[in-house]
């Protein structure tokens, strides 16, 4: 029987940490025996300028800041040309929302990249950013998303989900992309063979039963389009952030509860295959024991990551630091690619 939102609240509020821990792990295994699989890729931010100013943001600037930039083509093809050289096979192009750049510079940049390197996986451009080239260029969703997957884009990140509750969205981030757009753009771009993650951040000022009613209109569009290839949740990171100036939502989230919320959606996402759980906001050693709390995948080494950094959280990774903690947790090692198939073990 399917876990219900309503029972997965109550977990969140009251089930015991190492029973949930045990359960989702049971779930993990039988899915995916031993292996935790792990990527090589590189987060390149083109832009830090943008209009929606998210007060859970350290990292945008606003135009004509002496710290704010732009990215050149040949900048994004220098830092892609080091991730194919580090044995990477994808990138993670994602920036701030520009006020005046056309869709041509995006198409442009994605026809550069395969261009030049053919078997990059391009998984990028959040939901938000999506929503904004089109409004810019007067197109719908659809058609912009089409024009981008001509040019080289292969899928989409989760990003700009945060929490899939209007209230919390009106009081951290009122500029941004609400709830329905949000579902409307991901079920678009599966329905063109587009497909995405699911995304969550915890510690915004949500309740146990907003958790929940995200999962939920997650789960219930993955049942209608089957086009989310993972789940991956992390934790609201306050440094530098107008929130944790203004005294909401300053504290980060416990490590229990991050793991405990991890938990309860391995258990409750039964139609997404796969978990991943977060060293770059957790840190290592916590991020090594959400393999044991349902997490099938250990994210990815990231060779280059600015937007949690941004916010004061700062850790390091390499392929042979990945292998060691996986293995440090009883699991086996693989690299996969964005599709979650293994391309090599450790």
């Amino acid at each position: 029987m399917r876990l219900s939102a309503a029972e997965g609240a109550r977990l969140l509020r009251e089930g015991d940490l190492l029973a949930l821990g045990r359960a989702a792990d049971a779930v993990r295994r039988q899915r995916f025996g031993n292996t935790v699989t792990f990527l090589v890729d590189r987060n390149i931010n083109y832009t830090n300028v943008c209009v929606n100013e998210c007060r859970f943001c350290a990292f945008f600037r606003r135009q004509g800041a002496k710290d704010a930039y732009l990215l050149t083509t040949e900048e994004i093809l220098a830092k892609v040309r080091e991730t194919v050289e580090a044995g990477g096979t994808q990138v993670m192009i994602q920036g701030g929302l520009y006020p005046d750049l056309g869709l041509s510079y995006y198409e442009e940049m994605l026809r550069a990249i395969k261009r030049e390197f053919p078997s990059i996986v391009i998984h990028s451009f959040t939901a938000t950013e999506i929503q904004h080239f089109a409004r810019q260029a007067g197109l719908s969703v659809r058609e912009t998303l089409l024009r981008l997957q001509a040019a080289g884009l292969d899928s989409l990140p989760g990003g700009g989900a945060e929490i899939l509750v209007d209230r919390v969205r009106q009081r951290v981030s009122p500029k941004k992309i609400m709830t329905e757009d949000w579902l409307a753009l991901m079920r678009t771009a599966h329905s063109i063979g587009m497909e995405s993650t699911a995304t969550m951040v915890i510690g915004l000022g949500e309740t146990m039963e907003e958790r929940m009613e995200h999962m939920e209109r997650i789960r219930n569009l993955q049942d209608e389009t089957g086009g989310f290839r993972a789940f991956i949740m992390w934790t609201f990171q306050p440094g530098h952030t107008e929130l944790a100036a203004h005294g909401a939502a300053a504290e980060k989230v416990s490590s229990w509860d991050y793991m405990r919320t991890l938990a309860v959606a391995r258990l409750f996402f039964d139609n997404i295959a796969h978990i991943q759980g977060s060293w770059v906001t957790q840190g290592e050693r916590v991020g090594q024991l959400t393999l044991g709390f349902g997490a099938d995948d250990a994210g990815s080494i990231m060779l280059e990551e600015n937007v949690v950094r941004a916010a004061g959280t700062r850790y390091e990774m390499s392929t042979r630091k990945m292998a060691a903690l996986i293995r440090g947790a009883g699991r086996e090692p693989a690299q996969r690619d964005t599709e979650y198939r293994v391309l090599k073990r450790f």
